[in-house]
């Protein structure tokens, strides 16, 4: 791979801009505007996000800790740099306030990744991130001191692009020249690799000291006012927070790719907190008194925060103490008049990046060292074992989905504490004169509405059709109203396409709400209390609003997406107890309800092909991807599955079912009970979508069926074939051969996706072998072979191989 040499490279380049940007005469021009300089910045941010994130599932290097690092410095070292060429930082001083919270914060967390690396034996990535440290530690005494000019810094950025270009010129001459051409000390990696394998019992979450990396220049940015560092808190710094929540809201979906839910929802907590931060910061462009911070959602968010951090202290005791310090910092905002402005928010700063920088290391060294740091897991571990009252989920099938394997871990408990956010968050009372006085686009908007869309699309992606279809329902609604209600849009008028819209919300509203009654009690109360909130809403465009129903109304919802946050929590880490939700309120025939779960398996595994061995040979039926489209199968030496298997189709006369192997040496004990024209026909065929209908004869025994065989073909021919798809015929290699018919009821079209084979089977269907869309909506070509031997051949259909190429390998066959 050279994604390493083109992370190095975007380095190397942004180092080259700041040092020709730096390295000017006293008094003078810089070489490049503060405009470009920052648009080229932003650019070479989104180049190093692209590398570090595409690099992460590789190992666990060092590289996705520096990539995004420096993603997310340059990223808001750039906004900055734009703000200032607008002339936005205008008076002495505030270019210094400005980049300094983030450049040292940078500084620090660089630091930490080069003191990793030199103890993981990194050497390369070591070198690079001291290199970068030193230099952002170098821009930062700058802005302090005048004795260190501008060409000093300069001189820091060059070697760091030296050295960046160096390591890249190596690794890209090793990686061209496949290890025959080697500069000295770039060839370190693959010598490390030799003397010593890469731990792989870390953190499952490679992400998560990015995370936290993040949550460090947040606080850097309130933390330095405190300590004097920066002289006030200003709209400079902006982009600092902003660009953290950006990123936040980024780790937080891949936390969710990484399977793990309690971080991706503390890293959407935290995303929150950036982007109200911000928010008040730029609260004077629009307005000179300081914003109000409404101290009931804090308050709030401070039970989430702690109800969150009791979760997670079960998992790893050391993430769960270290999120009581947000519980600590929204409840100090929420005693603070000032909020964000005040003095003991920005203590809880401090506390909150000192301890996020001791976690980070904590986190890096122990996700690449083979010896780890003590974090209290095992102690939670071994204490819960002999507790019979809670006990851990684990296993394979943890974030099993009800329908498909999915990439991403469940949503739902983000997806509800941003409903409880934005619920309490409405019950505060702006001023209509000064909508935006309050700080309440921030919960609304960000929370009840970007990252309940982000809720709604992880449950998309897990096969929850109506759960991601209110989320992303409610989302739409917060956001719009958000907006238009504390954005000051909506004004003292009302309006009738107002009223419209949300009468629209309303019906589509209703029938989500009349869908849940399928589904369990609880969704069916979250949907119909939000039909009160929307109520509330159109009653307000209409000026008919009774005094407290709005109020009655959000808290009414709000509660109920409390208990709701806390039932998805427990159940996602726990076996039992859980709080629980209820059954289908009506329950139709052939209608499951997400109630029982058929197991999905990612096909790109090996181990998952195993388990679909093993079920089958437990006499499981199974849905299976092919070359075509997805099959139902069943192995034939077990008689009850492919009876199974037929009892779950109905199975039509006209349609039996087929026989699959991997190869003719399967077939080798019986070989002399097919025509030798046959057999060279049937070996110059296969594998591929051509499926042979033979005569049936003694060879059928061969293969264990027993009295289940008369479910298997015709009483005068059978169709086999042998798929052209690896994985299969890898199957098939472990199980034998199998009995296949088309996964879905008999007459209806073919199935194309791993999602519809538990849609259109249900529980007849033990298990799934997940591999996305179909190659090809077409099934095979089905060839009558039962008169081969007199030269002619028919078509019980024409499918993906068309006519003419069967009759050629057929006329190949005769030739010789």
């Amino acid at each position: 791979s050279l994604h390493s040499c083109i992370a190095l490279l975007g380095i190397a380049a942004g180092s080259l801009l700041l040092a020709v940007h730096f390295y000017s005469p006293p008094r003078a021009a810089p070489l490049i505007p503060s405009t470009a300089l920052g648009v080229f910045l932003l650019i070479l941010s989104a180049l190093l996000a692209y590398t570090g994130i595409r690099r992460s599932p590789r190992n666990a290097s060092l590289l996705l800790p520096l990539c995004l690092t420096m993603s997310v410095s340059w990223c808001g070292y750039g906004a900055t740099f734009v703000l200032a060429g607008r002339g936005v930082l205008c008076h002495p001083g505030d270019l210094r306030d400005a980049v300094v919270p983030g450049l040292a914060t940078s500084a620090l967390a660089l630091l930490l990744v080069a003191v990793v690396g030199l103890l993981c034996r990194e050497p390369i990535l070591a070198v690079v991130s001291a290199a970068l440290s030193l230099a952002s530690t170098h821009d930062v005494a700058a802005q302090h001191s005048s004795a260190l000019g501008p060409s000093a810094v300069a001189c820091s950025y060059l070697l760091v692009c030296m050295v960046c270009g160096y390591f890249a010129l190596g690794r890209s001459l090793y990686f061209l020249t496949k290890g025959r051409v080697a500069l000295p000390g770039t060839e370190l990696a693959k010598q490390k690799a030799r003397e010593q394998p890469q731990g792989t019992g870390g953190s499952t979450n490679p992400f998560a000291a990015v995370g936290l990396i993040l949550n460090m220049l947040c606080a850097g940015v309130f933390g330095c006012r405190l300590l004097g560092i920066t002289n006030k808190l200003f709209v400079g710094q902006v982009p600092w927070l902003w660009a953290a929540g950006i990123y936040q809201i980024g780790i937080c979906i891949l936390s969710y790719r990484a399977m793990d839910v309690l971080m991706a929802t503390s890293f959407g907590f935290t995303s929150i907190l950036k982007f109200a931060g911000g928010y008040c910061l730029l609260s004077p462009a629009w307005q000179p008194e300081e914003p109000s911070v409404p101290t009931l959602v804090l308050v709030v968010f401070s039970v989430l925060f702690a109800v969150l951090a009791l979760f997670l202290a079960l998992k790893s005791p050391l993430d769960g103490l270290y999120l009581l310090l947000y519980v600590a910092s929204c409840i100090a905002l929420a005693c603070h008049p000032r909020g964000f402005l005040g003095g003991a928010p920005q203590g809880m700063a401090v506390a909150i990046f000192g301890a996020s920088a001791l976690v980070t290391l904590i986190h890096l060294y122990n996700g690449k060292a083979g010896a780890k740091m003590p974090t209290g897991k095992g102690a939670v571990k071994a204490l819960l074992t002999r507790s019979s009252f809670l006990k851990l989920r684990e296993g394979p099938d943890l974030h099993s989905p009800y329908l498909g394997y999915s990439k991403y871990a469940d949503a739902e408990v983000l997806a509800f504490a941003c409903s409880v956010l934005a619920s309490f968050a409405l019950t505060t009372t702006g001023d209509p004169q000064a909508p935006l006085a309050a700080v309440v686009i921030p919960w609304v908007v960000v929370a009840g509405g970007i990252l309940k869309l982000l809720g709604g699309s992880v449950a998309f992606a897990r096969g929850k059709t109506l759960e991601s279809s209110a989320f992303i329902l409610y989302a739409v609604m917060w956001i719009i109203w958000g907006l238009a209600r504390y954005g000051g849009l909506y004004g003292t008028t009302r309006s009738f396409h107002a009223a419209v819209g949300i009468v629209a919300f309303m019906l589509f509203n209703g029938f989500i709400v009349f869908c849940t009654l399928f589904l369990n009690v609880t969704w069916f109360f979250y949907s119909l209390t939000f039909m009160l909130v929307a109520l509330s809403f159109f009653l307000d465009t209409i000026q008919a609003l009774p005094a407290g129903y709005d109020i009655a109304a959000t808290l009414t919802f709000g509660l109920v997406s409390f208990y709701c946050f806390l039932s998805a929590l427990s159940s996602s880490i726990l076996e039992g107890p859980c709080l629980p939700t209820g059954g289908p309120m009506i329950q139709l025939g052939g209608v499951g309800a997400g109630m029982t779960k058929c197991l999905h398996l990612p096909a790109r595994k090996a181990s998952s092909v195993r388990r679909i061995a093993d079920i089958l040979r437990s006499g499981g039926t199974c849905g299976i991807p092919t070359d075509t489209v997805y099959v139902l199968v069943a192995a034939c030496n077990r008689p009850d599955a492919v009876e199974k298997a037929h009892r779950s189709k109905r199975q039509a006369q006209d349609r039996p079912m087929s026989l699959w192997i991997s190869s003719l040496k399967q077939l080798e004990p019986a070989k002399h009970l097919f025509t030798p024209l046959l057999w060279d026909f049937m070996e110059a065929a296969w594998p591929s979508p051509i499926s042979l209908v033979v005569p049936r004869g003694e060879w059928v025994d061969f293969l264990g069926m027993k009295d289940s065989a008369k479910y298997v073909g015709t009483p005068r021919s059978v169709a086999i074939r042998i798929p052209d798809c690896s994985v299969t015929t890898h199957l098939i290699d472990l199980v034998g051969p199998i009995v296949v018919t088309s996964a879905n009821p008999t007459g209806e079209a073919d199935t194309t996706h791993h999602n519809q084979v538990y849609a259109k089977l249900g529980d007849k269907v033990d298990a799934v072998l997940c591999d996305g869309p179909s190659p090809e909506n077409i099934a095979s070509t089905v060839v009558d072979c039962t008169s081969i031997d007199s030269g002619n051949i028919g078509f019980f259909r024409v499918g993906i191989v068309p006519k003419s190429q069967v009759l050629q390998i057929l006329e190949q066959v005769q030739k010789r």
